[in-house]
């Protein structure tokens, strides 16, 4: 069975809502991964969505950590791995694209799930990571929801996630783990409502959002380089040998050579 954790987010995911989040990062996945290029891709969790439909890599696979996560209803990858996130069954250096929906989210340690997709990555391969802003409308009625649950007061918007990760501590773990950030986009800019009709009411504000408040969105889509660093020998440097250039040197002659030439002359 999965864990109650997954269930309630996986729910949620098939609501109006959820459906308007799914829809903005599908989008946002095709277009980011048709250019990507290599020979292994891997999506870890969230079967619902599939992250590497447009990619053109010939292995692909999708790894879970709960083979219960697949339901028959919903299209996968070719082929379905069950493993620990941080324990991946890969060697070293051995994927050129790596995809997290939502999976730091729903890991239990995300810090070491995202050390381990540093260690499969090949140099300069990709990572892709979408996750929840909490520095957003959706972010502050989450916070509000939680803190009436406090006194049994209604339910939070989203089923709670392990943490909501702000771009800024993601940013700063990339950096930590040599990723450099290749570009960061924010989507879904709707109030925190539960009916399609709302949402549908209020879908100019995904325009204004993206022009006026860009990083305030609801879900940030990252993508990320793993860059090797070169060696860089320290000392003093050596300099290339000059060409000796010629130049007259004068002769010392000797009193007999002198005398010898001053008899001649005469």
């Amino acid at each position: 069975m999965s864990t109650p954790l997954h269930d309630r987010f996986y729910d949620w995911l098939r609501t109006p809502p959820g459906a308007y989040l799914l829809d903005w990062e599908r989008g946002e996945f095709d277009r980011s991964v048709e250019d990507m290029f290599g020979y292994h891709a891997l999506q870890l969790g969230l079967p619902g969505l599939r992250t590497l439909h447009t990619n053109r890599m010939s292995h692909r696979w999708l790894v879970l950590d709960d083979m219960a996560e697949v339901q028959p209803s919903e299209p996968t990858q070719r082929a379905t791995l069950l493993s620990d996130f941080s324990a991946l069954p890969f060697p070293e250096a051995s994927l050129d694209l790596v995809t997290l929906p939502h999976t730091l989210e729903l890991s239990r340690d995300p810090h070491d799930t995202l050390s381990e997709v540093h260690r499969v990555l090949v140099p300069e391969g990709r990572v892709v990571i979408c996750g929840l802003n909490p520095q957003s409308l959706w972010g502050f009625s989450q916070r509000r929801a939680l803190f009436y649950q406090r006194f049994g007061w209604g339910a939070p918007y989203v089923p709670d996630a392990h943490e909501w990760m702000a771009y800024r501590r993601l940013r700063d773990w990339l950096r930590l783990l040599s990723f450099e950030v290749e570009s960061v986009r924010f989507g879904v800019y709707r109030p925190a409502v539960e009916s399609a009709q709302w949402l549908e009411r209020t879908c100019w504000m995904d325009g204004m959002g993206a022009r006026w408040w860009p990083i305030f969105g609801g879900v940030y889509f990252v993508v990320a380089v793993k860059r090797v660093r070169g060696m860089t020998v320290k000392g003093r440097a050596w300099r290339p040998v000059s060409r000796l250039m010629g130049a007259p040197v004068s002769v010392a002659t000797s009193a007999n050579s002198t005398r010898d030439n001053t008899e001649n002359k005469l």
